[in-house]
């Protein structure tokens, strides 16, 4: 394996844990410090806004601002990992990888920005077709089909590269429970069972991919040890 691929490998699975660490931080920091929204319109998401500290939800949304740009390179990495004749694969993956990407990146960086720029000068004209609060939104529904389709589909495509030793088959597993679990999770925004949806998209999902982070640290020390 090329040394500069297991590096960015390691390095990017590294950046990953710890945004993912981060991300759950502010998810009970944002559970503990304010009460919970339910969507209804967007007067009342302007007052509950105003109302409580938006420190933890702002640190959230640039960790995942991130996460899309980092796992396509820790994608990358993996393709001069796999076996020649598994290689298209992780081609396939990566390019699924990508798409997530572009999407979540784009909703995230509009929440940062535009969203916030605009609250803060007052413009809300139409706003409740990008604020991320609003679960049937524009920019909801693009992040979604990011989180959940082109993410499944790039961790479904990915997972057979990973073979032989318990450490190969762990981050198999991982990846296998991560394209489940989006795909169900696109099933329950589709047809508004929100159960579904939270279970999958953030248990699901978030012990899926903090498996696939640690155990591609180890896979990559070892590599690079060898």
């Amino acid at each position: 394996m090329n040394s500069l691929s297991y590096k960015i490998g390691l390095w990017s699975a590294i950046l990953l844990t710890l945004i993912f660490a981060i991300w759950m931080i502010c998810f009970t920091g944002i559970a503990m410090t304010s009460p919970l929204f339910y969507w209804k319109n967007l007067p009342d998401y302007l007052t509950y806004l105003h109302a409580n500290n938006q420190s933890f939800q702002n640190v959230a949304k640039f960790s995942l601002l991130l996460f899309g740009p980092l796992y396509v390179l820790l994608i990358n990495s993996y393709y001069d990992y796999a076996e020649d004749n598994k290689k298209v694969l992780v081609r396939i993956s990566l390019l699924f990888g990508v798409a997530f990407a572009v999407l979540s990146s784009i909703h995230y960086f509009i929440q940062l920005t535009a969203v916030r720029f605009n609250i803060g000068q007052g413009q809300i004209n139409g706003l409740e077709h990008f604020v991320q609060a609003n679960p049937y939104s524009i920019m909801s529904s693009i992040n979604m089909l990011g989180w959940t389709l082109f993410l499944g589909l790039s961790s479904l495509f990915i997972l057979p590269i990973f073979t032989g030793d318990r450490l190969n088959k762990i981050i198999r597993y991982a990846f296998l429970l991560n394209g489940i679990s989006c795909l169900l999770g696109s099933l329950g925004y589709l047809f508004h069972i929100d159960l579904l949806t939270f279970v999958f998209m953030n248990l699901g999902l978030g012990g899926a991919v903090m498996t696939i982070t640690i155990a591609s640290i180890q896979l990559f020390r070892r590599l690079k040890a060898a």
